[in-house]
């Protein structure tokens, strides 16, 4: 009999062996019955300070059955069976073409190599080896690459960022998501904690053993070839076009190109794709140190090993705005993230351990396509290029950030020093006022929300707090239309998937966005 116990309150100085008692005193049985007992859950109870509990759900085997009516921490797990996939009866005359290697992409591409399909894989950047390199080249003061930057190149823009693994989302997808990347090389620990991340580091050696894998199952991944266009007959896609020269012969094509494929969505558009808007949010990056952050949330316990460092998440709804934080990283760094020249975008960044000095976190607002000043499908994507050549042009023209106290931005002037807290930005930062490079309507929500936000995580709102602009890339701009089926509505064959297309927001969304494509691509069609 297997079994999901659940609500396990331990202090912070608890083990294992306590879990066992505890999860066995709620059986009434002996922990000396278990066949098998892992953890399913952990998550931190911090809400009555200086009492800190970690508080578990843990799966328990045990031979024979037991009554559990009236416990309600405890269910019996029920067996899922999962549907087996099918091959369609369709015959493919080409493999099928996978675009992009974010998760939506990677994810895609990996079920079809699973099933058999062998697909073709196109990153119009470069491996994350050498893309590593070019980033970090761009980030010491080197020219930006287009094409190899923190948006573009292998594993997407999720690459650079913290690698986490939150998702609102409730599909039995996530699991095969969790499970893949653990057996790829993630620590186990992304199965059960509550909010999991991989970092940076790790995922990168993640990403390349996925890469491996699909290799090894028939698939091909090709660097360095960006799709320039797409070859459309009679509203069936027919191939692709690669660096504007080599032609690809496909009837699938899975479209996985990220939230900052500009140019693709123009030439996308052009040829007849479907778009519509899409409400994002903007703002900047607010930086504290990171042992406010930890006091904040656990107190006394604040530098217990057990808590690491220690995150947040805040909304403030007004009207007819939410201002929020987002993609908060603690113990990271505000990166350097432009993927076209003479713009400056931010985003945060984290490593597995977390320990560097700072932690960020986006502080954005809602935009809705009532802000952009166009009925345009693209007019979201030159509203995002409107506040990042801004801010490239407030901070000097010099490929410099510009950042401010916050106390100095509340105030609306131009820092002359920095306090308490010092930029951990990857590239070159100036002194600006970063009221002049985003819109009245998002830095006086921003203004309003601090007493907000300061009255539920103490010292949010100290004068010293760091901000850098701006923070553009929290989504997609726009949404390809697609059917039931995931083709797009208006080109048979043709799959947008993942965040680029606009129905993700994260790691976990949009590597299950790209399975559910697979799974679609194999009812449909049978292998080569």
């Amino acid at each position: 009999m297997k079994l999901i116990v659940h609500n396990i309150k331990l202090s912070l100085d608890d083990d294992i062996n306590s879990l066992k008692r505890m999860a066995a005193k709620k059986l009434k049985i002996d922990s000396k019955e278990f066949i098998n007992f892992r953890i399913v859950k952990e998550s931190v109870d911090a809400r009555k300070k200086p009492d800190i509990f970690l508080v578990y759900s843990v799966m328990v085997e045990i031979p024979g059955k037991i009554k559990i009516s009236n416990n309600k921490d405890v269910r019996i797990i029920e067996e899922n069976i999962e549907e087996k996939l099918v091959p369609g009866e369709k015959q493919l005359k080409h493999r099928p073409v996978v675009i992009g290697t974010g998760p939506a992409g990677l994810f895609a591409a990996l079920v079809l190599s699973q099933n058999g399909y062998k697909p073709l894989v196109l990153e119009r950047g470069e491996c994350v080896e050498k893309r590593t390199e070019i980033v970090n080249s761009y980030w010491n003061g080197g020219e930006l690459n287009p094409d190899t930057n923190v948006q573009f190149g292998e594993g997407g823009a999720g690459t650079f960022s913290d690698g986490k693994l939150t998702t609102r989302i409730n599909d039995r997808r996530c699991t095969k998501v969790l499970e893949e990347f653990y057996n790829f090389g993630a620590p186990e620990e992304i199965l059960y904690k509550a909010k999991p991340h991989i970092g940076t580091d790790i995922l990168k050696k993640v990403i390349v053993n996925m890469r491996k894998k699909i290799i090894e199952l028939g698939g091909e991944v090709r660097f360095n070839s960006k799709v320039t266009s797409i070859k459309i007959k009679d509203g069936k896609v027919t191939g692709v076009v690669v660096n504007g020269s080599e032609t690809i012969d496909a009837e699938v094509v899975v479209l996985a190109i990220g939230h900052s494929a500009r140019d693709t969505f123009l030439s996308l558009f052009e040829s007849g794709v479907e778009f519509i808007q899409k409400p994002f949010s903007v703002g900047v990056r607010i930086e504290h140190p990171q042992e406010l952050i930890n006091k904040a949330q656990y107190g006394e316990a604040a530098s217990h090993p057990n808590l690491g460092a220690a995150d947040y998440q805040l909304f403030y709804k007004l009207k007819d705005r939410t201002v929020y934080s987002f993609c908060m990283c603690p113990g990271g760094v505000v990166v350097a993230a432009a993927s076209e020249p003479n713009m400056i975008v931010t985003n945060g960044m984290s490593e597995y351990a977390r320990d560097k000095e700072n932690a960020n976190s986006a502080l954005v607002v809602s935009v809705e396509p009532g802000d952009f000043g166009s009925s345009h499908p693209l007019a979201g994507v030159e509203f995002q290029r409107n506040w990042e050549r801004l801010a490239f042009t407030v901070a000097g023209s010099c490929n410099a950030a510009p950042i401010q106290r916050l106390g100095d931005f509340i105030e609306g002037r131009v820092s002359v020093k920095l306090g308490t807290v010092k930029p951990s930005y990857t590239g070159k930062t100036s002194f600006a006022d970063l009221n002049l490079c985003l819109p009245v309507f998002v830095t006086g929500p921003m203004k309003e929300s601090i007493k907000y936000f300061d009255d539920r995580l103490k010292g949010f709102g100290i004068s010293d707090a760091l901000l850098t602009g701006v923070e553009t890339r929290t989504s997609s701009p726009v949404r390809i239309q697609r059917t039931d089926t995931f083709e797009s509505t208006k080109v048979k064959g043709l799959y947008p998937a993942g965040e680029g297309a606009g129905y993700a927001g994260g790691i976990v969304s949009a590597a299950v966005d790209g399975i559910k494509v697979a799974e679609q691509i194999i009812k449909t069609y049978n292998v080569l």
